[in-house]
C-alpha cells in the first residue's frame, strides 16, 4: 500500500523513538482520503497535533516523490462511530475545529516527571494549579537553572487542563516578543492582544529575556493585567526569581510576586537516578544498574543533557548491535564526561568535599576522628590520588598524616568500601564529578 510505503520512507528520516512514539499511533483513513488529502487518526489529541505540526510536512513531501501530488494532511483524533452512520456524515463530521491551544509536547506530563526533594515544590504548584486554574495560586513563578524541568512543568499544566476545554497558550517570552513586534509592524495588534489575552491558561519560558525590552514589557504589562483581571491562570518562568532579573520594571516585578515563587534546585543523586530509570521506562530503554548509576554520578545536573545521553547511547547500541555495558557506556559518552587532570588543585578537593558533606574544610585535614570527618578525610585522599599527579609522600604531608604508608592504607581501605558498598561508590563518583566540572 502506497500510504505504507511513506512511512516507511518516514522511518528512516525520523529517530527509531520519535517512530514509535508518534507515528506508530496513527492510522490511515482510507475512506475519508482523496490523491490530493490524506487523512489519519491519532488516539488523542496531543498525539494529533504534535503529528501535524512536527511530522505532516514530511510526509506531504514524501507521498509527493512517489506521485507527483502534494497532498493536504489531515491529522484528527479517532473517534468510535456508529456502524450506521454514512460516509457523508462522517466527511462532514470531520471539518476540523479552530485550534484552541498552542501545541503541547504530549510526553511533558505530570507523571512523567520525577519528584524528589529538589523539585517537590515547584511540582505541588504546579499541579495545584492544573487542578484549580485561576483559583488558588497566580501567578505562579517558578525558577531555577537550566535543563531542571521547568519546562516539563509548564507544559504539564497546559496537557493537564486542555482535555477540560480550556484554551492553553504556551510560549516562549522570545516567541512574545517575535508576534508582538511582526503584529506592530503590520498593524495587525488586534489579532497579537486576541491571541494572548483571551485564553484560560497562559504559559511563559524564559520570561528573564524580557530584561530591558521596554516596549514589550509594556504590552506584557497590560495582558498580565488583562488576565489576571479575568481570573485566568498566569505560569511563568526563568533562571532566577524575580527580584534578581536586572533590567524588568519595578511594576512587573511586583506583579510576578503576587502570587506563588516555587525554586527548582539541582537534582541530588537518588533523583537522577530516578530520573534515568523513568526515562528508560518511558521509551523502552534497558540499562542495568552500574551503567545508570555511572550516568547519574557523572553526567552533571542537567536533565535534559541526561536524557540525551541515554539516547544518544541507545541509538549508538543499536546501530552497533552492541549490548549497553559498563564499559561501552563509558567509552561512548567520553567526550560527555571529560575526566581533566590537569589544574586540579588539592584546595579545590577539600572544598568541595567539604561542601558536599556538610563538614570544615580545616576539619578534613585535622586529626579529628568523629565519623563524617573521617569519611570526608578517607575520600579525600583517595580523590586526591586519583584526580591528581601527587605523589603519596606529598598527600601525607599535606594531609598531615606520618608518611606514604598511611596513604597506601587509606586507598586500600577506601577501595574496599568502594567495592561492597554501592551508595558509597555512588556518592564518591558524585564528588568526583563535581570537582572535574567544577
Amino acid at each position: 500500500m502506497l500510504i505504507d510505503e511513506v512511512l516507511e520512507n518516514l522511518k528512516k528520516e525520523i529517530s527509531p523513538l520519535e517512530y514509535k512514539r508518534y507515528i506508530k499511533q496513527i492510522r490511515y483513513n482510507e475512506k475519508l482520503s482523496k490523491s490530493n488529502y490524506l487523512v489519519f487518526e491519532a488516539p488523542n489529541t496531543l498525539i494529533a497535533n504534535w503529528v501535524k505540526t512536527k511530522y505532516s510536512e514530511k510526509i506531504a513531501n514524501i507521498y509527493e516523490l512517489k506521485t507527483g501530488i502534494k497532498p493536504e494532511i489531515a491529522i484528527k483524533k479517532r473517534e468510535k462511530r456508529n456502524q450506521n452512520q454514512s460516509l457523508q456524515k462522517e466527511t462532514t463530521s470531520f471539518s476540523p475545529p479552530k485550534a484552541k491551544s498552542t501545541i503541547l509536547n504530549p510526553s511533558y506530563t505530570f507523571d512523567s516527571f520525577v519528584v524528589g526533594s529538589s523539585n517537590q515544590y515547584a511540582f505541588t504548584a504546579a499541579k495545584s494549579v492544573a487542578e484549580k486554574p485561576g483559583v488558588i495560586y497566580n501567578p505562579v513563578f517558578i525558577y531555577g537553572p537550566t535543563g531542571l524541568g521547568k519546562t516539563h512543568l509548564l507544559q504539564a499544566i497546559g496537557n493537564y487542563v486542555m482535555p477540560q476545554g480550556l484554551k492553553v497558550i504556551y510560549t516562549t517570552i522570545e516567541q512574545f516578543m517575535n508576534d508582538f513586534t511582526y503584529n506592530l509592524r503590520n498593524q495587525t495588534m488586534d489579532r497579537f492582544r486576541e491571541k494572548y489575552r483571551i485564553c484560560d491558561v497562559l504559559l511563559i519560558d524564559d520570561i528573564q529575556f524580557l530584561s530591558n525590552k521596554i516596549q514589550t514589557q509594556e504590552e506584557f504589562f497590560h495582558t498580565f493585567n488583562e488576565l489576571y483581571s479575568n481570573k485566568k491562570q498566569i505560569v511563568l518562568t526563568a533562571d532566577k526569581p524575580p527580584k534578581k532579573i536586572a533590567g524588568l520594571e519595578e511594576r512587573l516585578q511586583s506583579r510576578f510576586e503576587w502570587g506563588l515563587i516555587a525554586d527548582i534546585h539541582p537534582p541530588e543523586l537518588e533523583t537522577k537516578i530516578a530520573i534515568i530509570k523513568k526515562k528508560c521506562e518511558l521509551d523502552g530503554i534497558y540499562l542495568n544498574n552500574d551503567v545508570i548509576n555511572y550516568i547519574a554520578a557523572n553526567m552533571g545536573d542537567n536533565i535534559r543533557e541526561i536524557e540525551s545521553a541515554i539516547i544518544n547511547l541507545n541509538a549508538y547500541a543499536s546501530l552497533m548491535h552492541q549490548e549497553i555495558t559498563l564499559e561501552f557506556a563509558k567509552n561512548v559518552m567520553k567526550e560527555q564526561i571529560k575526566e581533566q587532570k590537569k589544574n586540579i588543585q588539592l584546595q579545590d578537593i577539600i572544598n568541595i568535599i567539604a561542601k558536599e558533606l556538610n563538614v570544615k574544610a580545616s576539619d578534613i585535614k585535622s586529626k579529628k576522628r568523629s565519623k563524617n570527618i573521617v569519611e570526608a578525610r578517607r575520600i579525600g585522599i583517595y580523590l586526591a590520588r586519583t584526580l591528581t599527579h601527587n605523589s603519596m609522600p606529598t598527600l601525607a604531608a599535606y594531609f598531615g598524616m606520618k608518611d606514604h604508608t598511611a596513604v597506601s592504607h587509606n586507598m586500600k581501605k577506601i577501595n574496599e568500601i568502594i567495592n561492597s558498598d554501592e551508595n558509597f561508590k555512588i556518592k564518591v563518583e558524585e564528588l568526583k564529578n563535581k570537582i572535574l566540572s567544577r
